[in-house]
């Protein structure tokens, strides 16, 4: 018999893009301790790959993707969700605003994250491997700086790199999305950033078979973890 007499219904905004939403899914169930089916928390996943791309639109200082976004959350909350996990970093560019229209918890990937390198005595000095859009927002920056972490964001010829990782992952090629993992870690290692932090939900896909990936803070992880939390709590907002 499971040893969790109930859990909170959780909805995931997904599909940006749809392999790192099922990544996000992945890390959900193997987070979670479970004796069996019932154990697992209970998920609505909206993977919508429609939804128009995030990271020109920081840099036009625009909100294409808003609406879509709002739209997902909607259907989620309609579906009777207790709380929502946005499965895209740079998704969250548009949190408050996403938060603000919600009528149940927004999870945000930054707080997680910090919640994880406190949890596991991290480093506190690390890279940020993000979007250009995660990078140019600020947002997962400021939410560590608060908490005592020193990000540090990527010289140009590094996120080229990291730039190309995110691509070829999106387009399925993972041999190609290795090489350029292992070009951006050699390339930071040379400037003494040996703790990456994964702030892309691509880049964990990414590293997984570079020889940094012991030196790597998966956000989607953290996440996944603060998901599992979320569902297993009395927490009533």
């Amino acid at each position: 018999m499971s040893a969790v007499p109930s859990l909170r219904l959780m909805g995931v905004l997904g599909g940006m893009g749809p392999a790192a939403t099922l990544d996000f899914l992945a890390k959900v169930l193997a987070a979670n301790p479970v004796q069996a089916d019932q154990d697992h928390v209970p998920m609505i996943i909206y993977n919508v790959p429609q939804i128009p791309d995030r990271v020109a639109p920081i840099f036009a200082g625009t909100d294409e993707p808003l609406d879509a976004m709002q739209q997902g959350m909607a259907s989620l909350q309609g579906a009777g969700v207790a709380g929502i996990a946005i499965a895209c970093v740079t998704a969250h560019h548009w949190y408050e605003r996403l938060a603000q229209n919600c009528s149940v918890p927004v999870l945000h990937i930054a707080d997680a994250t910090a919640q994880a390198l406190h949890a596991r005595a991290s480093a506190k000095r690390l890279a940020l491997l993000a979007t250009r859009g995660t990078c140019r927002s600020g947002f997962f920056s400021r939410r560590l700086a608060v908490q005592g972490f020193e990000i540090v964001v990527p010289d140009e010829d590094v996120q080229i790199y990291i730039d190309q990782a995110i691509a070829a992952i999106k387009r399925a090629d993972h041999a190609s999305a290795t090489i350029a993992a292992e070009a951006a870690g050699a390339a930071l290692e040379a400037q003494s950033l040996t703790d990456l932090l994964l702030a892309c939900t691509e880049l964990p896909m990414a590293f997984a078979a570079t020889r940094y990936h012991a030196r790597c803070l998966d956000s989607t992880l953290a996440l996944a973890e603060a998901c599992v939390a979320f569902s297993r709590s009395d927490h009533q907002r």
